[in-house]
């Protein structure tokens, strides 16, 4: 067995434990995907330049851990792939209210200024402003990720594998029992169903 199928199999053993009522199973489960959640963590944060300017991966875990840790006490996720899942989806609502502590308007983000390649007189090396996230300004970031909340489960599921854990859609179908066909419809229905979630809150 490979080792995430092994690492699967625990999981899905705590994941049943936990459903069974067993008050020990939920930080055993945490603590089993510890690594795993560190990667995604430090793979959601990476593609988040604008919060990982001020944020490193264990602040951004340890704050998520305790958001996962209190919704496991009201849900029991099913499989491996739904509690991968719903640990996305704190790491999310963790970076959305950093972006919102760093850039609102007493924010640091917000009135930092720096030009690429200044020094000043101590020879310092001022940082460079990052891009920002896909090239969106940080009100339309905040709005994307919430937005995926508002999705339908099976296509949340396909744009959080896809979008945050950075699966391929074969990776995705195999995990889920679908074909690679109904994957790529349900990624772009996700996407067709998002632009038009934030063009109409936008004109709200």
């Amino acid at each position: 067995m490979s080792d995430d199928g092994s690492n699967n199999a625990i999981t899905q053993q705590l994941l049943n434990r936990l459903a069974a009522g067993d008050g020990q199973a939920r930080e055993m489960l945490i603590s089993h995907s510890m690594e795993r959640l560190r990667r995604l963590a430090r793979k959601m944060l990476r593609d988040r330049p604008a919060v990982h300017r001020w944020d490193g991966t264990d602040d951004v875990l340890q704050n998520a851990l305790l958001r996962l840790n209190r919704a496991l006490q009201a849900v029991s996720p099913e499989s491996p792939q739904r509690f991968i899942g719903l640990a996305a989806t704190q790491i999310r609502r963790e970076l959305i209210d950093l972006h919102r502590h760093h850039y609102g308007p007493l924010g640091d983000g917000a009135h930092h200024v720096s030009d690429p390649g200044k020094i000043d007189s101590q020879g310092n090396i001022s940082p460079m402003h990052e891009e920002s996230d896909s090239q969106m300004s940080p009100a339309e970031q905040v709005a994307l990720h919430e937005s995926i909340d508002s999705l339908p489960s099976d296509l949340k599921d396909v744009f959080e594998m896809t979008f945050y854990a950075g699966m391929t859609q074969e990776e995705i179908a195999e995990t889920l029992g679908f074909s690679s066909k109904t994957i790529k419809r349900r990624w772009r229905d996700a996407r067709l169903l998002l632009q038009k979630i934030l063009s109409q809150n936008a004109e709200k």
